[in-house]
């Protein structure tokens, strides 16, 4: 029984990575639309859009109607993506009751935050989508309405963070008792939350390309894993996973929190958005082991008919993706 399995959680691996088509290992981060009130009527905007982005992309913010630009944008760049900023004159009574739009949302598959700081000192966010591409600048906003944006972001985030993914992935195989499963991931969840925390709120700080080096380490380490032969024995890492994984999980927390940092976090709701971000992080990843569990269990029948070669791909295909990454983010640091 566990043998077969083993064998059909291998199937099932091999057809999410013939799904996974994209080698790159980021997902792709939202676009920010910054709009800050300094006067009567006057508003500093700031647009930003990451530097790797759907073929065809054309995102457009939009302010309200009565509003008009006053200078020319004026564009800057860093390692993420390229900022443009301008002025804009607006209504004297502000931004209260109006909408602002970011265009293009539908085509594109992506999100966008939206930003706006009161002169009043509050700051309202909301996050964009196709399904909903403009905000209107409530009176208040709810605390439901934050925990909702972060959800859904901490959600599309790691569904669409393919390291993070494949290493879920390589947990689901090297595990097959589901006690010592739901351990071995509960032990990856609570790392991940504890880096994320301490680094989002400022108590640590690592660079990003170490970071990022670190986390196809840890995929690498964990496919290297798969591929041992049954002959050479149970390891310790199958036996007590819990240990190693909760160290894995740390690095990938500190993945989790340079994505929340490019997002920022509203200031009147930081622990409320904090914890609705993780919390999606974590419905994202259930989604994504319950719909491996239940490929695994629709071709649990014909797993055993497999040839062997076909059952070892998975592992080999991840350790590959791995190792692209490793040597990726290692050229990063000559450039």
């Amino acid at each position: 029984m566990i043998a077969r399995r083993a064998t059909a959680a291998r199937i099932a691996a091999l057809a999410v990575l013939a799904l996974a088509a994209p080698v790159a290992a980021h997902p792709l981060a939202p676009s920010l639309f910054e709009v800050r009130e300094v006067g009567a009527g006057r508003v500093e905007v700031a647009w930003k859009t990451p530097l790797l982005q759907p073929v065809g992309a054309d995102l457009r913010p939009e302010l309200p109607p009565d509003c008009r630009r006053v200078d020319e944008p004026v564009a800057s760049r860093d390692l993420t993506g390229v900022t443009l900023h301008w002025s804009a004159a607006c209504r004297e009574q502000g931004l209260l009751g109006e909408r602002l739009w970011v265009r293009g949302l539908e085509r594109t598959g992506t999100a966008a935050l939206v930003r706006v700081e009161l002169r009043d000192g509050r700051t309202v966010q909301a996050v964009l989508s196709g399904r909903d591409a403009s905000l209107v600048v409530p009176l208040r906003q709810t605390a439901g309405a934050v925990a909702l944006d972060y959800i859904v972001l901490g959600v599309e985030h790691i569904l669409s963070g393919l390291d993070h993914l494949l290493f879920v992935l390589g947990l689901v195989l090297l595990v097959h008792e589901r006690r010592r499963l739901l351990g071995t991931v509960t032990a990856f969840t609570v790392g991940h939350s504890v880096t994320l925390s301490l680094a989002v709120l400022g108590f640590v700080d690592f660079p990003t390309r170490l970071i990022e080096l670190g986390i196809s380490l840890s995929i690498l380490v964990l496919a290297a894993e798969l591929s041992r032969p049954a002959a050479a024995g149970e390891s310790r890492l199958r036996r007590r996973p819990w240990g190693l994984v909760f160290g894995f999980g740390l690095l990938h927390g500190l993945g989790f929190a340079g994505a929340l940092a490019e997002v920022g976090l509203p200031p009147q709701e930081i622990p409320l958005s904090l914890f609705s971000f993780n919390l999606g992080i974590e419905v994202g990843q259930l989604i994504f082991i319950g719909a491996v569990l239940m490929l695994r269990a629709a071709i649990r029948s014909a797993a055993m008919r497999t040839p062997q070669w076909l059952a070892a791909a998975p592992s080999y295909g991840i350790g590959s993706l791995a190792a692209y990454w490793c040597f990726e983010r290692l050229a990063a640091f000559w450039h």
